[in-house]
């Protein structure tokens, strides 16, 4: 209704062109206290209509539940029950509050008056046995209607005739449209000169006053109605002498305005009248606007408000009126704000602060007087539109005012900041519970503007470090008084920091800074960092609350906190250290561009170097704190390290090179011992090392062997590029050899523990790791070894420069002999295992011997075909070995060789399978010699194959002529006999 009233004002404003630019803000103004009065007596005839509905209500008797049974047939009277008697209207003891009868009473959050407390009541009611009790309801009280807007500005209108005194203001007014009919025909008669018919008017006025006060004892009501009249009647003459008739230049209208409102003023403290205060104080904000003809200072402006509104306080340390602070405020920044929208110029900056100032302390300390004058069960009232009011629209005006001066905005936040915390701070000192409420109002209105003169001031690191800190000093206030408000601000806080911290950072992550450690991006990192980790320290054990709805609702999100704080304060606590080590100094020279402080290589290292650092800090927190989530970031330092790795191979640099030769060992010496801290954790909490915790954290140490891998790869590499050998098969086996070698080692050094007795005599990692190693570390490798001596059997032609090529003692044929070597090795580690490791059965049964024999036959034939391509000449070509006659020849020879072998083997060992893998590969031979061989017409190569091939089956027929018979199969042992009956025991057929 008031928003409507300062529309519709602000509308008619604008079409009265009698005020010029000013004439909306006035209409609007004018509007406000329209539909404010209108609000008021709408409300106080919804409360009359509530009233005498709730009274009707009281007046129905309500039905009592059925009495206990009685004897059948037989109605008996229930016991009559008293009714309760309606509730009395409450009125006031002071005849002279009749005229304020609207400002009492409680109002709903809707702003509508309570409906009274109904008493139950029942009649007497006849019960009968056989009928069964009916279930007692209660009566419901439907609520009223929402009036339409008709209504209201009918409701609104009655209210004012019949509330209070009727005849009386019927009387006033009659008698207004009575004189403004006297002043219309004494106009248009030309009867009496205009000076005359306003002086008449203004000793109306008078009149009304002087007798409103002398009945001010005998009849209040009349008194006030009285009054009020004259002082409106006042107001109107002074305007209309001035605006309409030009009698009165402006200095004298606005003293004979300023008269009034004193005046007035008295009158209401006198009578203890808050309707005439609002009446007086209306017309006194209104005057200056009424009679502005532009040209005024503002300077006078505004002292005249400063003076209305040191009134204000006053009347608010002696009453608690609210609406007169309202009106106050309302007039007071409404045309400040107008008035800097239009008139305001920079150069009015001396001149207007002081008064702008001087309005938000007064208001300020009205709010605070008013709480002193209100008191409730609950505390001292807080006014809200005064306290959060105030320094809104104070701090809207003032950023203003400041707008041309650098950090103008900024300096004004810490002023509002200190301000209201220093209010806080001496209401703090008062020692009743009644002030907390408003103190903890300054206390937020204060912290929110120290908040908000960070971003004024500070660029985004800057900023976001001290949102981190404030959030943290937050934290630690809800914590010590067990509030949880200022502990979700805190958490909010620090995310706000994080997203400004990083919307601040260069897409590179790259900071210009000429200091080390004291630049923005290193402390702003940092400073959220550190209190992320003292909030997650915090955040250990439940912290108390009030135990309200809220509060346990936010307790159930706080609990999940602690361990994502701590890592996220960890993840910023290297993220600062990362920030530092790709800092860049300016250029020495202007235009030159930013230098890195370390190249990339250095840079890379350094930041994996910091990282394994920091998670050996947290480790030793953990440990000293017994403080578990300080211990995980361990866990992950050997995906930093794996991470770091692949970066130093991207950019081309070995472990070897400087300084890498150097960090390496350090961090891999770092994160054994935090494998060692973390397993001793985990022993000390478990009751001592279980299967399951060490199959979880086993793949860290399986994890941890795959690296060494590839830094031993990686270190081999480093020589084959210092001796150049980077076309020759030295550089095609490195991985396969270094994998080799590891599989080797875990085989022999971890395979000792396959067995629970002897792994429960070995020292760390081996117990209780071992079988993470020899199963969990060797599996991956010996897949690797598998396919990499399969590629490198196909693929590596064997060049050995600078040495000679020798068969078999080349780099490799040896790679693939120790391929196959340690990949038997390692599965007969894993036949003696008990238990046999869980899915171990794939490597363990027959599928796997098959492929090594399988890959065994690969190797032996592409060791043929790298003695053909280097003593024969043949190229290496698939197309062209094939079509070769010399590899054919040496195919038929080596398939027959291998074939007498198997054959002879399986004799000796009675292995009837392998004999026939060893028939059937000599059955291959003869097809190949017919399909293939025999097309070498006129070759060397064909005779030299079918002799070869001829004699060594004849000593294949003299050696193993026919296959093994299998082995008999052990007889069953023979069942007992039955033992012989007993001469007295009767035989039984079954």
């Amino acid at each position: 209704m008031i928003i409507w009233g300062i529309f519709w004002g602000a509308v008619l404003g604008s079409w009265f062109g009698g005020y010029g630019d000013f004439g909306p803000f006035v209409g609007g103004i004018l509007g406000f206290f329209a539909g404010l009065s209108l609000r008021w007596a709408i409300r106080s005839a919804i409360r009359t209509e509530l009233q005498a509905h709730a009274a009707r209500a009281t007046a129905q008797p309500a039905r009592a539940p059925q009495a206990a049974p009685v004897a059948e047939d037989r109605p008996v009277a229930a016991a009559p029950v008293p009714h309760a008697p309606p509730p009395r209207p409450t009125t006031s003891d002071d005849p002279r509050d009749v005229d304020d009868t609207f400002w009492t009473g409680e109002l709903t959050p809707q702003g509508l008056p309570r409906i009274p407390e109904l008493a139950t009541a029942s009649a007497p009611v006849a019960a009968r046995t056989d009928a069964p009790a009916a279930p007692f309801e209660p009566r419901k009280i439907a609520q009223p209607a929402q009036p339409n807007p008709v209504e209201l500005a009918v409701l609104a209108a009655k209210n004012w005739l019949l509330g209070g005194n009727t005849i009386v203001r019927v009387g006033l007014v009659i008698l207004f449209i009575g004189l403004s009919f006297l002043a219309r025909y004494a106009a248009s008669a030309g009867l009496l000169p205009v000076e005359f018919r306003l002086a008449a008017v203004a000793a109306m006025g008078i009149a009304l006053l002087g007798v409103g006060f002398r009945k001010r004892t005998d009849k209040p009501g009349f008194a006030l109605a009285l009054q009020g009249g004259g002082v409106a009647v006042m107001y109107l003459t002074v305007f209309a002498a001035f605006r309409l008739y030009g009698l009165l230049p402006p200095f004298w209208a606005f003293g004979l305005m300023i008269a009034v409102c004193a005046a007035s003023c008295a009158l209401a403290l006198l009578q203890d009248s808050r309707a005439l205060a609002v009446a007086a104080f209306a017309g006194g904000f209104a005057a200056p606007i009424l009679l502005s003809t532009g040209q005024g200072s503002h300077v006078g402006l505004f002292s005249y408000y400063t003076l209305l509104n040191l009134a204000i306080l006053f009347i608010a340390h002696k009453r608690s009126w609210r609406v007169l602070n309202v009106v106050g405020f309302v007039a007071t920044f409404g045309v400040a704000t107008a008035w800097g929208a239009l008139k305001y110029v920079p150069d009015h900056y001396a001149s207007t602060q002081p008064f702008l100032a001087g309005f938000v302390l007064i208001y300020l300390f009205t709010a605070i007087l008013y709480a002193r004058n209100t008191p409730t069960k609950l505390g001292k009232t807080v006014d809200s539109m005064l306290v959060f009011g105030t320094p809104l629209v104070g701090f809207g005006l003032q950023a203003g005012l400041v707008q041309p001066f650098e950090l103008g905005a900024a300096f004004s936040a810490l002023a509002f900041a200190a301000v209201y915390l220093l209010t806080a701070t001496m209401l703090a000192r008062r020692t009743q519970a009644s002030w907390r409420l408003l103190t903890e109002c300054f206390i937020a209105i204060g912290v929110g503007f120290a908040t908000l003169a960070v971003p004024l001031a500070l660029d985004a690191q800057w900023t976001s470090a001290v949102w981190a800190l404030e959030g943290a000093g937050a934290f630690w206030v809800g914590m010590r008084q067990a509030r949880w408000m200022p502990r979700a601000f805190g958490l909010v806080l620090q995310v706000v920091a994080m997203l400004a911290f990083m919307g601040g950072v260069d897409s590179g992550g790259l900071q210009v800074a000429p200091l080390p450690l004291a630049n923005p991006a290193f402390l702003g990192a940092m400073l959220i960092a550190l209190p992320a980790l003292l909030l997650a320290w915090w955040l250990r054990q439940p912290l108390p609350h009030s135990g309200s709805a809220w509060a346990q609702g936010y307790a159930r999100v706080e609990v999940l906190l602690p361990n994502p704080a701590y890592l996220y304060g960890f993840v910023f606590w290297c993220l600062a250290w990362w920030l530092e080590i790709t800092r860049r100094v300016p250029g020495l020279e202007q235009g030159q561009w930013p230098v890195p402080v370390f190249s990339d290589r250095v840079a890379e290292l350094l930041g994996m170097l910091a990282v394994v650092l920091s998670a050996a800090l947290s480790m030793l927190l953990g440990l000293r704190t017994r403080w578990a989530v300080a211990t995980w970031p361990a866990r992950a330092t050997i995906g930093v390290l794996a991470l770091g790795f692949v970066a130093q191979v991207v950019d081309g640099h070995r472990v070897l090179s400087t300084p890498a030769w150097a960090v390496w060992p350090l961090v891999l010496a770092l994160h054994g011992w935090m494998l060692w801290q973390t397993d001793r954790w985990q022993a000390a909490g478990t009751e001592g090392p279980s299967a399951h915790s060490a199959s979880r954290f086993g793949w860290f140490h399986a994890a941890t062997a795959w690296l060494v891998t590839l830094l031993l790869a990686d270190c081999l590499w480093s020589g084959i590029g210092k001796a150049e050998l980077w076309r020759t098969s030295w550089a095609g086996v490195v991985l396969l050899v270094s994998a080799i070698a590891v599989l080797m080692l875990l085989a022999v050094w971890a395979g000792r523990g396959n067995l629970p007795a002897a792994r429960a005599a070995l020292r760390w990692p081996l117990n209780p790791h071992a079988e993470a190693y020899y199963w969990l570390a060797a599996l991956p490798l010996a897949l690797l070894v598998f396919g990499g001596a399969l590629l490198a059997a196909v693929h590596s032609s064997g060049h050995t420069a600078p040495l000679p090529y020798i068969p078999l003692l080349n780099p490799t044929d040896l790679t693939l002999a120790l391929a196959l070597g340690g990949l038997v090795f390692w599965r007969r580690v894993l036949l003696a295992a008990l238990p046999p490791p869980a899915r171990s059965g794939g490597v363990t049964g027959r599928h796997a011997l098959v492929a090594l024999a399988l890959l065994a036959f690969i190797v032996i034939n592409t060791v043929w075909l790298r003695v053909a391509h280097h003593f024969f000449g043949v190229r290496w070509d698939a197309s062209a070995l094939f079509n070769s006659f010399v590899v054919q020849t040496g195919y038929a020879i080596l398939w027959t060789l291998l074939a007498l072998s198997l054959m002879v083997l399986a004799h000796r060992r009675v292995q009837r399978p392998l004999w026939l893998v060893g028939a059937g590969l000599l059955g291959v031979v003869v097809v190949k010699l017919l399909l293939i061989d025999l097309s070498n017409a006129g070759g060397a190569e064909r005779i030299i194959a079918f002799i070869a091939v001829g004699v060594l089956m004849l000593v294949v027929g003299y050696f193993a002529p026919l296959p093994p018979k299998s082995p008999p199969k052990a007889a069953a042992p023979a069942e007992p006999a039955a033992p012989p009956l007993a001469p007295s025991q009767p035989e039984t057929l079954p």
